[in-house]
């Protein structure tokens, strides 16, 4: 039995944060609903502006998948009639909709929790629901990346923030979203109430950012970010293989690792050698320890590398291409892909799975994303 059998939730989300959290709970065996206008949802068409002549995208697929969907035109009285009807039967309302579309749809959670006191709430916006911002328009790479400051410590200071990839953060955010969620539930249980689980992009950036603003707020400035060949621990850091493959050594402890990485370069030498003798000489001579690994490591294809580091215990990890990575038989053990039906000739999808397993719990898609209000007619009988 999957842990959220019999547990109603309904969706009316976009793109990917509420969508994702949505399929999480999906996954895990609740009744997801997803209402969308007649429009439908716009991470359908993601691969129209690319000159793709498709209906779906693999994106849209794997955050939906395992729900059924409805159109309902909520400017309309009879489609917020019917979605009133879907909340007084649910347990869950999740919607990543801004505080003032919420409020002048009625779906603001203050009036949803007067008209159904059973429902959680789950609200993910950009910027929250308090302050002078809190209806600003925010995507992940605002609200998550820029903003919490996490794209301003990724290159050195006075360098311009690098490219993001997009749904990061919005998957960062759809967990918190899904763990608020689950606790709410868990206090219904004890005390019969609903609530309301507020969650931000801007939030869960801050979160995620806590080492560095820790520091910033202790110390009243940033932390370094510094290149590859001025790191501050050359046991920590980014180097080619002769292959041109790039691997990361993660010596944070460098005393402890230090006498590995060097005997599977094969110069123990360098033990002897008075400038990374100790961790303080290697940290006052961090350019000529870097530039060795440099020149021992571009002798050597990756995989005699892997052999030599696993042999002297050295702890390490390969910078994997996105095909390197779905054909990995570590991320295929953990679970971290499933099948799922397909779009377009495909008959089956493969994307990511959850970030969860439950133990001898099958909680694969059960189904893939509904097509744009493939179960209205269904849903509309069951309200009948």
């Amino acid at each position: 039995m999957r842990p959220l059998e019999g547990y109603s939730v309904v969706e009316l989300g976009m793109w990917v944060a509420a969508p994702a959290a949505a399929t999480m709970l999906a996954d895990w065996g609740a009744d997801v609903v997803k209402v969308e206008a007649p429009t439908g949802d716009p991470n359908r068409y993601t691969l129209r502006h690319v000159g793709q002549d498709i209906d779906s995208a693999p994106p849209f697929e794997t955050d939906n998948r395992g729900k059924r969907g409805i159109v309902l035109d909520l400017r309309s009285q009879d489609g917020k009639d019917v979605l009133e009807r879907l909340l007084e039967r649910a347990d869950v309302f999740v919607t990543n909709l801004r505080p003032g579309a919420l409020e002048r749809l009625g779906l603001a959670p203050d009036d949803l929790r007067e008209r159904h006191p059973q429902l959680v709430v789950g609200t993910l916006t950009g910027y929250g629901w308090t302050g002078a911002e809190r209806d600003r328009a925010g995507y992940d790479v605002s609200a998550f990346w820029a903003r919490p400051g996490i794209a301003a410590m990724l290159n050195p200071a006075g360098e311009p923030p690098p490219g993001i990839r997009p749904g990061l953060g919005d998957r960062t955010a759809a967990a918190n979203l899904v763990a608020g969620v689950l606790a709410a539930l868990l206090r219904r249980e004890r005390t019969g109430e609903g609530g309301v689980v507020d969650v931000s992009l801007l939030r869960s950036g801050t979160y995620a950012n806590g080492n560095d603003l820790a520091l910033q707020n202790f110390f009243g400035k940033r932390g370094r970010t510094r290149h590859r060949t001025e790191h501050e621990s050359p046991l920590y850091n980014s180097y080619r293989a002769a292959d041109d493959r790039w691997f990361w050594l993660v010596g944070l402890e460098g005393n402890r690792h230090w006498p590995g990485v060097i005997k599977a370069l094969g110069r123990e030498d360098l033990e002897t050698d008075e400038r990374f003798a100790t961790g303080k000489a290697r940290r006052a001579h961090v350019r000529e320890l870097i530039a060795v690994f440099d020149e021992e490591f571009a002798k050597r294809p990756l995989d005699e590398w892997a052999e030599r580091f696993d042999a002297e215990g050295v702890w390490w990890a390969p910078v994997q291409t996105l095909a390197e990575v779905a054909a990995d038989p570590q991320a295929e053990a953990v679970g971290a892909f499933v099948e799922q039906p397909g779009m377009g000739d495909a008959p089956t999808l493969r994307t990511v799975a959850t970030p969860v397993s439950f133990w001898g719990v099958d909680d694969k898609p059960r189904s893939g994303a509904p097509t744009l209000g493939e179960h209205t007619d269904d849903i509309l009988r069951e309200l009948n």
